[in-house]
């Protein structure tokens, strides 16, 4: 595989934000693709193993183990901001540098465990809350001045269920 190839950097497509209000069937749908992440990231890990997680899933990407914290690190602000959106109103969220986080020290010094444990704990408190929303709750927005885009709750959910099956692709991209 051409190491520029979209392909390693988007193995499963990059992400198509719905455009018009998703049945609530469609909804349910994604939630249990964010309910499912934590255990098919921890089988990734698991199947890719120790020194796979410490190699890049692509030329210029980055290892595995910055994949796990990231997509912690990334789910506890999508968790944050929907929290945002439902107490304010269009608030404007925080964008956060995430190549640089991926660089912190606790990226490297704390075992893949700590963030798959984060991130089932987390899930557990988001799926609970994404499946109490109302109709009118899944169209409240917030502002994001990085991309300057206001987004749904619903959007928000359709990026997320797809961020977390993106990061699986690449973890199943290091398995041997």
């Amino acid at each position: 595989m051409n190491p520029t190839d979209d392909s390693l950097k988007y193995p499963i497509g990059r992400p198509q934000l719905p455009t018009a209000p998703l049945t609530a069937d469609e909804r349910t749908a994604l939630i249990q693709q964010i309910a499912d992440l934590p255990a098919q990231l921890t089988a990734a890990a698991k199947a890719v193993g120790g020194v796979g997680l410490e190699r890049p899933y692509r030329p210029g990407g980055w290892n595995g183990r910055q994949v796990i914290h990231h997509v912690a690190d990334s789910h506890m602000n999508a968790y944050v901001r929907f929290r945002l959106a439902l107490t304010e109103d269009n608030p404007t969220i925080k964008p956060y540098e995430e190549a640089a986080w991926a660089e912190l020290p606790d990226v490297a010094a704390s075992p893949v465990t700590v963030s798959l444990t984060l991130l089932e704990a987390m899930h557990s408190r988001f799926v609970t809350l994404l499946h109490h929303l109302t109709d009118e709750q899944w169209q409240r927005t917030f502002y994001h001045p990085g991309n300057q885009r206001t987004s749904t709750l619903e959007q928000t959910l359709a990026l997320y269920a797809w961020h977390g099956r993106h990061h699986l692709g690449h973890l199943q991209l290091l398995l041997p």
